[in-house]
């Protein structure tokens, strides 16, 4: 009895070790994390003369009036280019997500001759860089009178090869053929099956795929640069190579972090909404039911 008790202490002790040690490795990496953006925060609260004096732990109290600054340059129209941003991202966020899952439950539950091939062409198209035809597309949003036109950078976001694999990979995982029978007995028809049934049912994917979707149109810079030249239509990624290319000895650093700060901020916010279900999706996704 004295052995199986030693032993059983030995166990919760080295149980209570590794516990220790995992806690501190997250902790540490939360805090590697995490610490770029408390320093973004810092030099956003900072004068441009502090910045110059280099690096430091603490924030200043020039936070507001960085804000103030930047929010109402006149060189650059960081409201507008923050909504302009938003309207593409989100709007492309959106039609993507939904449209990639419509067209992962047309792959799933579907049983057609050129399945197969439908779906090899889509993941074919998945691995061919965007850059490959910039320059027809670019031709052809000329002849159609579409640059300074945010319609033709979010009406391709439709077509999302990685969305739609991700999609479909989860609707293997969770997505029983016997509901989708079962609503069809009942006489509903396939889209309000889709709409009403399959969707809620997709709900953690979905929420993983706006954020991963829109954080990748609301950083963009290659197709706008190519297609928005007017200063109303700029979007947040031209404005800040716009700063960028400015005359350094010109800068007020204190500024240009805060509209930095300003710019990650929607991705942050919209992270944070949807946060509660990427965990979930990630992890069902990735383990067949």
């Amino acid at each position: 009895m004295n052995r199986l008790s030693d032993e059983n202490l030995r166990a919760r002790r080295q149980l209570k070790l590794s516990r220790f040690v995992v806690y501190l490795i997250l902790i540490f990496l939360s805090v590697l994390s995490l610490f770029s953006f408390y320093m973004l925060i810092v030099n956003a609260s900072r004068s441009n003369a502090d910045l110059q004096g280099g690096f430091r732990l603490l924030p200043s109290n020039y936070f507001f009036k960085n804000l103030k600054n930047a929010w109402t340059d006149a060189s650059i129209n960081v409201p507008r280019g923050m909504l302009n941003s938003f309207i593409i991202a989100a709007s492309t966020a959106v039609l993507a997500t939904y449209f990639s899952a419509l067209t992962a439950y047309g792959i799933h539950a579907y049983d057609f001759k050129l399945k197969k091939l439908a779906f090899t062409f889509i993941m074919a198209v998945m691995v061919i860089p965007n850059q490959v035809s910039a320059v027809g597309f670019y031709q052809m949003c000329v002849k159609l009178g579409w640059t300074n036109n945010y319609l033709p950078l979010i009406l391709p976001g439709i077509a999302a090869p990685i969305v739609f694999f991700y999609m479909k990979q989860y609707m293997e995982s969770v997505l029983p053929m016997e509901i989708v029978d079962a609503a069809r007995v009942d006489g509903s028809g396939e889209f309000r099956t889709f709409n009403t049934i399959i969707l809620p049912m997709l709900k953690p994917a979905l929420a993983v795929q706006l954020i991963f979707t829109f954080v990748e149109s609301w950083n963009n810079y290659f197709m706008p640069a190519l297609l928005l030249d007017k200063a109303e239509m700029k979007t947040v990624p031209l404005m800040i190579a716009q700063l960028r290319s400015a005359d350094y000895s010109k800068f007020d650093m204190g500024k240009v972090y805060m509209f930095i700060l300003l710019a990650i901020l929607p991705v942050v916010v919209v992270y944070i909404f949807l946060s509660k279900s990427i965990i979930k999706g990630v992890t069902a996704g990735s383990v067949k039911g």
